[in-house]
This record gives C-alpha cells, sequence and structure tokens, in this order.
C-alpha cells in the first residue's frame, strides 16, 4: 500500500520561466536514466525479491523515494512553463539565429536548441510528460530486475552514476537560483544512491549470498577456466597492458590475470550449412528446381528434428 504526502521532499521554485530549459529538464523524467527508469527499477526489484529481507525493505525505500523526484522534476517544468508561450521563445532566439547566419553556423540547429518543446503545449497543457527531452516516450525496456541481487544493484550503481553526471550537466545549464537550489538537493541524493549501492555490494558479497562472477551459483568447473582470466589484446599497441586488468590476481580472487598480447583464433572458418530451399535463401551451389509441395513443412520438419 502506498500513501502520498502532499508536501514535496524538497522543492525551490526558479525565478523566471524557461520553456526550452523545462524541455531538458525532461530528459531527467523519462530519460534513459531518469527518475521514472530508477523508481521502476528498484521498485520491480524490491517486488521481486526472494533474498533477506532487509534488501527488499531498502529497495522498495528507495523505489518511493524517486516517486517523489519525478513528482519535483515534473513541478519545476510547471513553473518553467508558466507565462512562458511560444513566442517568448521565438523572441529570445532572434539574435542566436542573427549570429549563427553571420558566424557561418546552421540557423536551423540553433533554432532546434533553442525552442520549445511543442508537446508541452500542444498535448500536457505546459505540464511535464514521461518522456525525454527529445520527446521520446519512457520505456519499460531501460529498466533492470533479474532475481539476482549483485547483478542488479550494480546496474543500480550505472544507473545513478549516470543520472547524477546528467544531473551536474543540467546544473552547469542555468543560472537560476532556485533551479540549481532544487538540483542541488536531488545531486546530493545521487551521491547518497551511488554510495548505497556500492554499501549493497558490498554487504552482499560480505554475507556470501553473492560474489563475482555474477551468477556465483554456476559451477565454475564447466567454464573454460584457462580463458576465464585472459585479456586479449584485440588491437593495435600494447598500452592496455599496463593496466589492472592485464596482470596480478583477478578482482575475484580467484585466478590471475594473464595478458595476451596476439590472441589467435580458436576456432575453424564457418562453413554455413546448405539452406532450406523453401526458405529460397541463396545457396553456394545452384539448387534443382522442383515442386516442393510433397515435401514435410518447414515448421513440422524443425518440430521433427
Amino acid at each position: 500500500m502506498f500513501y502520498h504526502n502532499k508536501k514535496l521532499q524538497y522543492f525551490k521554485p526558479p525565478e523566471k520561466p524557461d520553456a526550452v530549459y523545462a524541455m531538458k529538464i525532461q530528459e531527467l523524467i523519462g530519460g534513459t536514466f531518469g527518475e521514472m527508469t530508477v523508481m521502476m527499477q528498484y521498485l520491480f526489484q524490491g517486488w521481486n525479491c526472494r533474498g533477506p529481507a532487509k534488501y527488499r525493505d531498502m529497495l522498495l525505500d528507495v523505489g518511493t523515494e524517486e516517486i517523489g523526484h519525478i513528482e519535483m522534476l515534473a513541478t519545476m517544468i510547471a513553473h518553467l512553463l508558466d507565462k512562458a508561450p511560444l513566442k517568448m521563445q521565438e523572441e529570445s532566439a532572434k539574435d542566436a539565429v542573427v549570429g549563427a547566419v553571420m558566424g557561418g553556423s546552421s540557423p536551423r540547429d540553433v533554432i532546434m536548441a533553442a525552442a520549445m518543446n511543442p508537446q508541452h503545449a500542444i498535448v500536457s497543457g505546459l505540464g511535464a510528460t514521461p518522456s525525454d527531452s527529445v520527446g521520446y516516450p519512457w520505456n519499460g525496456r531501460y529498466i533492470v530486475s533479474s532475481g539476482n541481487l549483485l547483478a542488479d544493484f550494480r546496474s543500480n550503481l550505472h544507473a545513478e552514476s549516470q543520472g547524477r553526471l546528467q544531473a551536474v550537466r543540467l546544473y552547469e545549464m542555468t543560472d537560476d537560483p532556485g533551479v540549481k537550489d532544487t538540483l542541488s538537493f536531488m545531486i546530493a541524493r545521487d551521491t547518497m544512491h551511488q554510495n548505497l549501492w556500492l554499501a549493497t555490494i558490498e554487504d552482499l558479497e560480505s554475507s556470501g549470498l553473492e560474489t563475482t562472477p555474477v551468477p556465483s551459483s554456476f559451477p565454475l568447473e564447466l567454464e573454460k577456466r584457462e580463458f576465464s582470466y585472459q585479456f586479449w589484446n584485440h588491437s593495435e599497441g600494447t598500452e592496455s597492458s599496463e593496466g589492472r586488468w592485464a596482470k596480478g590476481p583477478s578482482m575475484d580472487g580467484k585466478g590471475e590475470f594473464e595478458y595476451v598480447e596476439n590472441p589467435q583464433p580458436l576456432g575453424p572458418e564457418p562453413q554455413p550449412p546448405v539452406p532450406d530451399p523453401r526458405l529460397h535463401g541463396t545457396s553456394k551451389m545452384p539448387l534443382a528446381q522442383g515442386d516442393a509441395s510433397s515435401a514435410p513443412s518447414l515448421i513440422d520438419r524443425i518440430i521433427g528434428d
């Protein structure tokens, strides 16, 4: 059961409208690494968690917090769009367009960069949308919920790292004190969440429930261990040999890194089989023409095989 507190987690309104910046803020809502992604990712990981209760509780705590972040950003977009009609954006772009023409740049690029998202006016009535900064709808395929907590926690660390990076970049793109203040809070929470996922990875591994490599439940003897810790140099130069990954104990403590400067192919040249004539593909040799109507169907043949 979820309850909604009508007060925002944190918020300072912008001092002036800015429809162009509102379009940019959409990335923090519906982008690949936006708040909708981490919200759904943490909630589904929590709902699907079959491990110790502390992990489920923690995941649902953080996932629910992220719902509040979306509300903060949606409120910010509403303030940025208020009293910022398209005419205002057109006027603000005029000087930039003239400068682009005089400077040899593309006026079209300048216009697009200085344009309001028309969906904010046409679709959402000057409100936020579940989409990114170029209008692409948020997609459930962005989220990771595998049932393996170590794999998921690593994905969460990645998502928070990218999310904080984007929030910091947006912080640098505005001079509005209210926007900067609100983003400063969200950046701080991203700092906490990066540390959180590092702590959960350490906690999980120290408990012995899951270790590297993921999944640790798969018997190591079933993999070809002679290749498990080799770094293969697949480009010109050997600068990669200087990294931690090229020598010394492996990170899982179960092997030694080895640098292979000139890796060689271990398999034969592929020889694709002759295509089934009912697929009408092109073979190496001419196929005899004839009526294949009496032959079993391709589906029957596959099932029969």
